[in-house]
């Protein structure tokens, strides 16, 4: 089955990334280029396929628990890592565009074992 994920813009801040990502930092480049509005080729994406000031959404995790979001991203490392520069560069909050997967703590253990129970501590 084939769904259509909800997009929702979620706070940069507010994402937790619970494994270390491997960066491609030429690709980064390209993508806060891209987010500046001057769209940048890189290795993995030609200049005709991108949408001046916009990234596609990284795939997140949405957990409901006791009346707060959590969200949890595993992919989309270049993404996450070129709107954290831009977010660096502006004085209001970053939003990142997310294509939003409902989730239980227990969806969450499949990636992370016991150690998920910590991300749930404010």
């Amino acid at each position: 089955m084939n769904r259509q994920l909800k997009i929702e813009y979620v706070p940069l801040d507010q994402i937790r990334r619970p494994i270390p990502p491997v960066l491609d930092y030429q690709k980064i480049d390209a993508m806060v280029s891209t987010l500046n509005g001057k769209p940048m080729a890189s290795a993995t994406c030609k200049v005709e396929d991108i949408t001046s000031g916009e990234l596609p959404p990284i795939d997140v995790f949405k957990v409901r628990e006791s009346g707060k979001n959590y969200y949890f991203a595993f992919g989309g490392c270049h993404r996450f890592q070129a709107y954290d520069r831009i977010d660096g560069e502006s004085k209001e909050p970053t939003l990142v565009k997310c294509g939003i997967m409902p989730a239980t703590r227990k969806t969450l253990k499949v990636y992370l074992g016991a150690s998920v129970d910590e991300m749930f501590e404010d």
